[in-house]
């Protein structure tokens, strides 16, 4: 019958298993009108539309 050798410290274990539970970075997606990089589903942040309609209006810089 297979027997531990020793007690695994809880360190020496949640390392172990660290490994499996790594985040997958976010899906990005391009922006078909300015080609920024945007999550799919959102408005683009840089010029401000979805789904072929502009929900913000972009900003004016102003200078003095």
């Amino acid at each position: 019958m297979a027997v531990p050798k020793g007690k695994v410290s809880k360190a020496r274990r949640d390392k172990r298993r660290s490994a499996n539970w790594k985040l997958s970075s976010p899906a990005l997606v391009k922006c078909p009108k300015c080609g920024a990089l945007r999550p799919p589903h959102r408005m683009c942040p840089e010029c401000g539309t979805y789904n072929g309609r502009e929900i913000k209006a972009a900003e004016s810089v102003v200078s003095w």
